[in-house]
């Protein structure tokens, strides 16, 4: 398949190697999707004059009638106690002191649709510490798989496929954290109805807040305890949807009120327009483009509009092919090969894809996560539809609200890079509270962070894409802030 410049944006991949060019050829050895592709060529389509992703503001389905019913799917009593998991095959015999459980919500009876989930409660105090929902974005890709199995969860596969070792940075030290795999088609996730597998963002957010509601019913105690949202990449757009969802629900529907006190996005596509512009950016100040190709890019790329000329095509495209073979979403990190060592940066596998993949196929893992028997793969096999161009004015209606808004960054990311973050938050002119400054974890600087009235963006110093996987302690030590209602250590 023919690639644009944009092809590589957001996406997880479950790929051994990375090879990032315009115009080029990319085959992987593990699946993944197309739609990726599709959304963005739609994307740069809507900014060249042809019909737009999205022709209104996201969020104003909510105002249809139909949508204010109350979301009720099924008797959840009882289905707790069937969804506790004994145990995962492989996991260490010591060292195991937190409850795990995982199974399916049903979201809509009638077409058959369910989303899967694996929770982990906290080992310590877990009935006064908050509740965290993690989503992986994509759009389409697991937030098991990745979220759990690779970054925050408490586990992380050996190389043999078949084992786990315990995460001594897992997010469930300060807090009950459920991951959920989201939309239908994705992960252990399904629909009994085909159609179900093109989807979109107004979709997956409305299913989003149905299996909450639902999960909430099956697990009362969690019904006023503080939650938050969290997620990284295309979640950019999940993560703040599904919040206004809950606010604009909470307001008028008979059902749980979802105590909702903050969002944290990490490395989050927010805005095309002004993300292209950053990825470019970073490309020339990290010594991956040349002087020619930077200079060709700034004089003839409108990031402001996003109507690309073909002269300016042709310097994107000439970005992107000087890259080389590296991985764009942790541009210092080795790629996965026979003599690649796990030791060779911060301790990361850059062959975990494979060991997940390998795992959450056994078919004695499959019984013990109580999940239909599947060929899972990291990205699933799912068709995107509606998708707005910026999420912006979405995050501004969540800052007026009160709630906390984080943006955070891996500052070693070239795919959703710090700089797309900084130009997109520069857009909302949000005034500064406390100037930008650096934070600390274990006595060394974890990253830096700035806050404006309203919103903290932070970086991670050395993470990539997926942060809490690159970068496990300082990830901690930033989301604890977060949870904290405080800034990071300085």
């Amino acid at each position: 398949m023919k690639r644009t410049q944009l092809t590589w944006l957001l996406l997880l991949f479950s790929c051994n190697q990375i090879l990032v060019s315009f115009h080029s050829y990319h085959t992987c050895e593990a699946s993944q999707i197309d739609n990726l592709d599709k959304l963005l060529i739609k994307s740069r389509r809507s900014r060249n004059g042809t019909p737009p992703r999205t022709t209104s503001s996201w969020g104003d389905h909510l105002n249809k009638n139909q949508f204010y019913t109350p979301v009720y799917v099924g008797k959840q009593e009882g289905q707790k106690d069937l969804d506790k998991i004994e145990g995962l095959p492989g996991q260490p015999q010591q060292g195991v002191d937190f409850d795990q459980y995982s199974g399916y919500v049903t979201v809509d009876s009638q077409a058959g649709r369910a989303l899967f989930y694996y929770f982990v409660e906290s080992p310590q105090d877990s009935s006064s510490k908050p509740l965290v929902l993690w989503l992986n974005g994509g759009p389409g890709c697991s937030s098991f798989g990745y979220g759990a199995m690779e970054e925050l969860g408490p586990f992380g596969v050996n190389s043999d496929g078949k084992t786990l070792y315990l995460n001594e940075h897992a997010w469930n030290k300060v807090a009950n954290v459920i991951f959920m795999e989201s939309p239908a088609g994705v992960g252990f996730s399904y629909s009994n109805t085909s159609s179900d597998y093109t989807v979109g963002d107004i979709r997956t957010a409305e299913d989003s807040y149905t299996f909450l509601v639902n999960w909430l019913e099956r697990f009362p105690e969690y019904k006023t305890r503080d939650f938050y949202i969290t997620g990284e990449s295309y979640a950019g757009h999940y993560v703040p949807q599904l919040a206004y969802t809950i606010l604009s629900k909470n307001k008028v529907t008979n059902q749980t009120v979802i105590n909702l006190k903050g969002i944290a996005i990490g490395n989050a596509w927010i805005d095309d327009n002004t993300g292209e512009q950053g990825i470019y950016e970073y490309y020339w100040s990290h010594a991956l483009n040349s002087d020619e190709t930077h200079a060709g890019i700034q004089k003839y790329c409108d990031f402001v509009t996003g109507n690309f000329s073909s002269i300016c095509e042709q310097y994107l495209g000439q970005g992107d092919g000087e890259l080389g073979n590296i991985d764009i979403y942790n541009i210092y990190a080795p790629l996965c090969h026979s003599s690649a060592s796990k030791h060779s940066i911060n301790d990361v596998d850059p062959c975990i894809d494979n060991y997940v993949e390998a795992y959450l196929n056994l078919g004695e893992v499959q019984t013990a996560l109580h999940a239909k028997p599947t060929n899972w793969t990291a990205c699933g096999d799912v068709s995107w539809t509606d998708s707005p161009t910026t999420i912006l004015p979405v995050i501004q209606q969540l800052i007026a609200s009160g709630m906390s808004v984080w943006v955070y960054s891996g500052d070693t990311d070239g795919r959703v890079p710090v700089a797309s973050s900084r130009y997109s938050i520069n857009m909302l002119n949000l005034p500064v509270v406390k100037a930008w400054r650096p934070w600390y974890s274990s006595n060394e600087v974890g990253g830096y962070v700035i806050e404006y009235k309203g919103l903290t963006l932070t970086t991670v110093r050395g993470a990539g894409h997926m942060v809490p996987s690159s970068q496990p302690e300082r990830a901690l030590t930033m989301i604890s802030s977060f949870l904290h209602g405080k800034p990071p250590p300085s």
